[in-house]
């Protein structure tokens, strides 16, 4: 039986050493992960835009000092923040790759571009894509564009929040507050007034570290998608999904209008016919003296239902001349707890069975009504019908102006055309390779959760029973070389265990001695009860020791263990 334990002991060290090395070398392997990654190349798709941050971005770029327009406060903000050209801090996905970032937290910030030529989508599709990489995430602030209208008036140095816009897309955050922009300025055309229309259920943006890539496609039939990372998000049409809506209603209520005095709007009055019956007693109460309850038996009328605390204390402070007499406050009577009650007994009350209430009419239908009453409609003087919202006023610049609580939110692969293939040859070239990287980056330096328990006593029999045992065994062996008492205290488990093998030999040999012979005498049979009486009553007292101590000891055995271990 020795070998037998010996050889478990032996088995179960070896498999705990290939799984330290297998392991070892698992952790080895995965910090030494290199992530391939390829390295920036300028693509060929022209568009009348398309920024990538090249060496000559600065040449395109001129961040604005203008001031902020803020007609809510009297104070001025200017736009301090600064901005520069770099490659991703966080999750680097190609070497060599740049891109616009915001570097200051908590600051006004604005950048623009103007392009080459206006961009005209008349009668044509638009597609506006670009990446966004919030490399410190995002909590309160937004990173979203300006698509800016075409006009002289156009100075990149003087942009700011009030500068016209046509169209405003991408991702805002603050809090709960969590979407995608997508609001277009439509100019009236009686008017010539623009009011902003907003997308009336706009997605949520996506705040990850990786790069995310959003895309707006309007085409001339007025239907509009939006994408992110390439995968469709929301559609639907100018006419239809926004607010306040593209076209006036045709008629609407005529102002000068007004309910006719003799006008009956109440659908259902009391029944002016209806009387009180008789036998209706307005006086009679809700509730009565149940006459029929009787006293219960264990009913303590002597008791009252509250004492003077018996462990209260007049205070040493306490002066009768200045406080008066001191009275103790008083606590629930102990011996009314264990009873149905304390005190005077009183009958309960009881719901009145002839209680009726306050007599009313009951209620018909109004024969004078005639309905909810509205205004008349009349044409309306401001109506217009534009068919083709999608045709935006010409497009004259680019502009980020954006306050935000985080930096270094970076923009790069800016698209602004009319070629969804191209947009399309965009993505796959740039960010479906960027992402692949940066996710494989990410998952490769994810911290890995030590999921295994930090010692013995931390292991529980029903997550791994094999391992359970294993680890416990080895404990008590170990503790049990150098002192068997704390061996016992230690791990009681394994001691319970082998006093059951123990017992269980004892029984064997005891059956193999008496059973051979004579049947045993009185005295033999008296002697091996006390003797089993005062064993079981020892092992009961040890028992209860190693358990209320155990768990302690175990954990400090196994410090010691630890810093053996890191010492050698």
């Amino acid at each position: 039986m020795r070998f037998a334990v010996g050889a478990t002991v032996l088995a179960a060290a070896a498999f705990v050493r290939a799984e330290d090395a297998s392991s070892s070398e698992a952790e080895a392997s995965s910090s030494t992960t290199v992530v391939a990654k390829s390295t920036f190349t300028p693509t060929s798709v022209k568009a009348p835009f398309f920024e990538q941050f090249t060496d000559d971005w600065d040449s395109r770029w001129k961040v604005s000092h203008a001031k902020k327009d803020d007609k809510s406060t009297d104070e001025e903000w200017a736009y301090v923040g600064t901005w520069s050209v770099e490659e991703p801090s966080v999750l680097k996905g190609i070497e060599g790759d740049k891109g616009l970032v915001l570097k200051d937290k908590a600051a006004h910030h604005a950048i623009s571009a103007k392009f080459p030529k206006k961009i005209d989508n008349k009668k044509n599709t638009l597609v506006v894509q670009y990446e966004v990489k919030l490399q410190d995430g995002l909590e309160c602030g937004g990173a979203y564009m300006k698509l800016l209208q075409d006009n002289k008036a156009l100075h990149a140095e003087e942009f700011s929040n009030s500068s016209p816009y046509i169209i405003m897309f991408g991702p805002d955050k603050c809090g709960a507050t969590n979407k995608v922009h997508f609001i277009f300025r439509h100019k009236n055309p009686k008017t010539g007034e623009y009011e902003e229309k907003h997308l009336k259920n706009p997605p949520m943006a996506r705040i990850v570290k990786t790069t995310s890539l959003y895309t707006l496609i309007v085409k001339p039939d007025n239907s509009f998608e939006i994408k992110i990372d390439g995968e469709s998000i929301r559609n639907g049409t100018l006419l239809e999904d926004f607010s306040p809506s593209v076209n006036p209603e045709k008629e609407i209520d005529d102002v000068n209008d007004k309910k006719p005095e003799d006008w009956v709007d109440e659908a259902r009055i009391a029944d002016p016919e209806a009387t009180k019956p008789e036998d209706w007693d307005e006086e009679a109460p809700f509730e009565i003296v149940d006459e029929e309850a009787t006293k219960p038996e264990d009913w303590l009328e002597d008791e009252p239902s509250s004492i003077p605390d018996p462990e209260a204390e007049k205070p040493e402070d306490w002066d009768d001349e200045e406080d008066g007499d001191w009275i103790a406050p008083t606590v629930p009577n102990p011996k009314c707890d264990e009873v149905s009650g304390c005190g005077k007994w009183e009958p309960p009350m009881k719901k009145n069975p002839e209680y009726k209430g306050k007599w009313t009419a009951p209620y018909i239908d109004n024969p004078a009504y005639k309905g909810v009453w509205a205004p008349q409609k009349i044409k309306n003087p401001d109506y217009f019908e534009d068919k083709t919202p999608s045709n935006f006023e010409p497009i004259g610049a680019i502009g980020f102006e954006i306050w935000t609580m985080q930096n270094d939110i970076l923009f790069d692969n800016i698209y602004i055309g009319h070629s969804i293939e191209d947009a399309e040859k965009i993505r796959k070239e740039t960010f479906d390779v960027k992402v692949a990287a940066e996710k494989a980056e990410e998952a490769a330096n994810k911290p890995k959760v030590d999921e295994t328990p930090k010692s013995p006593s931390d292991l529980v029999f029903k997550d791994d029973p094999v391992l359970y045992i294993k680890e416990k065994v080895n404990l008590f062996i170990e503790i049990f070389q150098r002192d068997p008492v704390e061996a016992v205290k230690f791990v009681p488990e394994v001691a319970g265990g082998l006093g059951v093998i123990v017992v269980t030999i004892l029984a064997i040999l005891v059956s193999a001695l008496f059973g051979s012979g004579a049947a045993p005498s009185k005295e033999q049979v008296k002697a091996q009860a006390k003797k089993a009486k005062d064993a079981a009553v020892d092992a009961k007292d040890k028992a209860a020791e190693a358990v209320a101590t155990g768990t302690e000891k175990a954990q400090a055995e196994v410090n010691k263990r630890s810093t053996r271990s890191s010492a050698s």
